[in-house]
């Protein structure tokens, strides 16, 4: 047990990193991990040995290191989130009668990960591997509405970050906020044409165990089907994200 600690700023340190575009000085680690500089400066020596962090001594500065590269292919070869999602994704199309997909971040667009197709339901263009403006799909809105405000304004600085693809959506920074802070008071995203005219989406975040969002379940429904029940769709697909959540070791 005495161990814990350290690993937990290992950990620390190392997502820490992980989010920073470029190497930085030991000072900002410190402060941002909130370790003594001595406590930073004997873990930054470990994790250089090992080889997951890099030393620039000509900058002062640290970065992410090869090891923690191998790791994260690691991760990608291993699709353990598409593995977890996808027995649930079937289940919940079984439910619904609906297509439903799962999307990662990536910048400000979606990738879609993982795409459960419903028999008889109309082409969608949120094929695996396929990446859309996240601001205008539900899922990616569900994704945006659940980081910080800050990391918005950067993925977002002004009008011309913003995509056009059918005339709809938000098109300036007050306008994407807006439409954020609705979706956290409703709890869940939507889109209506956005993406495809004549077809809408409802979609929920799955949260990690630090809270962060780790991808969006979406389902996508015909606008002009009226048997369609958008709000109980919407709680099937929350109710979905939740038990994502769950097996990330996250609490929804």
């Amino acid at each position: 047990m005495s161990q814990v600690p350290a690993a937990t700023r290992t950990l620390r340190v190392l997502r820490f990193l992980a989010s920073q575009p470029d190497p930085v000085p030991l000072e900002r680690i410190a402060r941002a991990c909130d370790l003594p500089r001595s406590t930073a400066y004997h873990l930054l020596g470990v994790m250089v040995a090992e080889g997951f962090v890099a030393h620039l001594p000509e900058e002062h500065r640290y970065g992410l290191g090869v090891a923690a590269f191998e790791v994260g292919s690691g991760y990608t070869r291993q699709e353990p989130l598409q593995r977890i999602s996808r027995r649930a994704l079937a289940q919940l199309v079984d439910r619904t009668g609906h297509s439903a997909h799962l999307a990662v971040l990536h910048g400000r667009d979606v990738l879609y990960v993982v795409e459960e197709r419903a028999p008889g339901r109309p082409p969608l263009v949120t094929d695996v591997g396929v990446r859309l403006p996240a601001h205008l799909t539900a899922s990616g809105r569900a994704l945006l509405a659940a980081l910080p405000a800050a990391q918005v304004r950067a993925l977002y600085p002004h009008a011309d970050a913003f995509v056009d693809r059918t005339g709809r959506g938000p098109r300036s920074p007050s306008a994407l906020r807006s439409l954020l802070v609705e979706t956290r008071q409703r709890g869940h995203a939507t889109e209506d044409g956005e993406v495809t005219e004549g077809l809408a989406s409802v979609a929920a975040a799955v949260l990690d165990h630090t809270g962060h969002p780790a991808a969006g379940i979406a389902v996508t429904y015909p606008v002009d089907e009226q048997q369609v029940d958008p709000a109980a769709l919407a709680a099937d697909v929350r109710r979905t994200a939740h038990l994502l959540t769950t097996r990330l070791g996250g609490r929804p």
